[in-house]
């Protein structure tokens, strides 16, 4: 017997059993993925999907977004309005049911709901959960019904408490602090660029999102309105509105196959990029899947038949591949699948088989029609996927010299790292220097144990303006490949990292705190998000924040990272104080640098993320593309939060 069994409180009574939402309020992130900002916004989104869904069905098209003064959300819809009935098997009213229940509501029956949106289904109940109070109103069968929740659980029955001539739902609840310990403060733009996304998606809804927090210069609350009547069509053209065209229309389609909707827009740009989105019932499946295999395949089939054929290709000395037909190619694909199996790391892979050929077949049907019917636009893209063939072997050559420099294939590291002792790339990071004299200070105030230093030469090629062989034979950006142990993919698939080799689990991005280092940590982060976009997608990315300014007093001193807290430790040290505004890292000694931005204790790194794949492609192909208006009206907008150069 073991040493458990024999004590005496080891019985059946140890062994806790949690059911539902006391199962959700103790391991939230097991259902919302976590704690901190993404887990917040993800609340609404659970939300609005139950909204969603009733549009989906035909029985909503008017779905409202507030974030009200205190941080609470409201979301509002014209729907049928959550059922009230009493529930045969729970003996209580079916909107109790759904906000109470793990599991439960409408989506899971077919006869309600054909598809549903919420990745993870959990829906409003799990929301409930984690909320400090939550209130419901459901406007149905001519009457006003009302219920509200502490954490979860009901404070009084379902009871109607008033009249009313229109149907539809409205919840409104605000983040458990006990849960959300990070903050529960809603970001304004995050949430818009959803709603707009959705709109986008499921085209015919306005979403009307509305943030009462602070009021414009008329005093009124900021409103965006969302609707859109081409659906993907207007998405591609939002998407790719800072990027110069290479044909004038936009080719889509939308239509049903083997009962599977699918809906696809595509169009070709100047650029060298490919950038790929799709969904699967709203969702963004960022890892791809079997939606955008069916796509790729019907795509390159159909251009690579239609190339053959048309003898343009019988000169070329080499075989045309799957990457050269969507070099500077944006496009969406967005199916409907009743019940979607998901796979990857993070379950935004679509695995369902059937959905390929769908895809497939629908892209090969759109891309013949439209090939036939625009034979100029096909004579340019055929020409696009030439010169991009071409520049690949060029890449190629490049990549092959990056490969031989690799730690891993024998080369040594760039000579400018300074590498640390540490063998496991875990505990070790590696620190992107903005030039010669920061990367000598950081070098001097390391831990040399576990932190690398790479210094970077001026500012890194701007790789949203380059072809991908100019990329790989930048010096600075081999170093960086060197340096981080990674290799740069095959032939067949250029974007693939070999993240197993990665030397550093930790890369953070310390530039100076002005508008230079601002454009330098926007080109080393454009080059991520092209190039090495898994390192950012499993947080690998980091950027410092070195302080502004340094207060003195005497033998009294303290840093100070805004003008709101330089201003406060000048009002608390008196008269007499001296400031110090750090105009770059080098002008601090190794011991202020390690002490501000490079000692774990006490330093603040921020960890990039990807909240939003389209809005950050838009955001990235605007600041650092050919368009300049849209570029200085994002920064006019952002003047006080941003330091990018126009």
């Amino acid at each position: 017997m073991s040493e458990e069994a024999k004590k005496p409180n080891y019985s059946a009574d140890s062994i806790q059993a949690l059911e539902g939402m006391e199962h959700v309020r103790m391991r939230p992130s097991m259902y919302i993925g976590d704690v901190g900002v993404r887990g917040l916004h993800h609340l609404v989104y659970e939300v609005v999907d139950n909204s969603i869904d009733e549009a989906l069905a035909g029985h909503c098209d008017e779905i409202s977004v507030d974030i009200n003064e205190d941080n609470s959300i409201t979301v509002r819809d014209n729907g049928r309005g959550i059922p009230v009935g009493i529930h045969k098997k729970e003996g209580v009213s079916a909107l109790e049911v759904v906000m109470t229940k793990i599991g439960a509501g409408g989506k899971f029956d077919k006869d309600s709901y054909k598809v549903s949106g919420g990745l993870h289904g959990v829906g409003v109940s799990c929301v409930n959960a984690l909320s400090d109070h939550l209130k419901a109103t459901v406007h149905r069968d001519g009457k006003i019904w009302e219920q509200e929740y502490e954490r979860g659980k009901a404070l009084y029955p379902v009871k109607a408490v008033g009249e009313s001539d229109i149907t539809g739902t409205e919840v409104t609840f605000k983040p458990d602090t006990s849960i959300f310990q990070q903050t529960i403060e809603y970001s304004y733009d995050t949430l818009a660029s959803r709603m707009r996304e959705l709109a986008y998606l499921n085209k015919g809804i306005t979403v009307v999102m509305t943030d009462k927090r602070e009021k414009d210069e008329k005093g009124e609350f900021i409103t965006e309105t969302f609707h859109s009547e081409e659906g993907l069509k207007e998405f591609i053209r939002f998407l790719d509105g800072n990027r110069e065209p290479l044909i004038a229309d936009v080719i889509s389609m939308e239509g049903e196959k083997n009962g599977i909707p699918v809906e696809v827009a595509m169009v070709y740009n100047t650029s060298f990029t490919e950038n790929l989105h799709s969904y699967v019932n709203n969702i963004n499946t960022h890892e791809g899947g079997t939606h955008l295999s069916g796509f790729r395949r019907g795509l390159t089939h159909t251009l690579k038949k239609y190339a053959d054929g048309s003898g343009m290709l019988d000169k070329l000395k080499f075989e045309i591949s799957g990457d050269d037909f969507r070099e500077g190619l944006t496009a969406i694909v967005s199916v409907k699948v009743a019940e979607p199996q998901f796979e990857g790391q993070t379950k935004t892979k679509l695995g369902n088989r059937e959905v390929t050929s769908a895809v497939s077949q629908a892209v090969s049907e759109m891309l013949e029609n439209y090939l036939e019917e625009h034979p100029n636009d096909a004579k340019t893209i055929v020409q696009k996927v030439i010169l991009a063939a071409q520049a690949r072997h060029a890449a190629r050559k490049a990549r092959e010299m990056v490969q031989r420099k690799t730690v891993m294939s024998g080369g040594g590291l760039p000579g400018k790292l300074s590498d640390c002792s540490e063998q496991d790339p875990v505990k070790c990071e590696v620190f992107l220097v903005e030039g010669d004299s920061a990367g000598g200070t950081a070098k001097q105030g390391r831990d040399r144990n576990f932190q690398a230093i790479l210094p970077l030469r001026g500012k890194i090629l701007n790789v949203e303006k380059a072809m991908q062989h100019k990329v790989f034979e930048n010096e600075e950006i081999r170093n960086i490949f060197t340096a981080l142990g990674v290799t740069i993919g095959t032939e067949e698939d250029s974007k693939a990292l070999n993240l197993e080799k990665l030397r550093y689990h930790k890369i953070v991005i310390m530039c100076d705190a002005d508008v230079d280092g601002s454009h330098i940590s926007t080109l080393i982060l454009t080059f991520f998000f092209r190039y090495m976009k898994e390192l950012i997608e499993n947080g690998h990315v980091y950027i410092a924040t070195p302080p502004l300014y340094l207060v003195k007093k005497g033998a009294k001193k303290e840093y100070a990272w805004n003008d709101k807290e330089r201003d406060e430790w000048i009002e608390k040290f008196g008269g007499g104080a001296n400031v110090q505004r750090y105009k770059g890292l080098g002008e601090m000694n190794a011991e202020q640098l390690w002490d501000t931005t490079m000692n774990p204790e006490f330093r603040t790194l921020r960890q990039v993320n990807i909240d939003n794949g389209s809005e950050a492609d838009r955001i990235f192909s605007m600041l650092m593309g050919d368009e300049v208006p849209p570029r200085r009206e994002f920064i006019e907008k952002n003047a006080v939060y941003a330091n990018i150069d126009a």
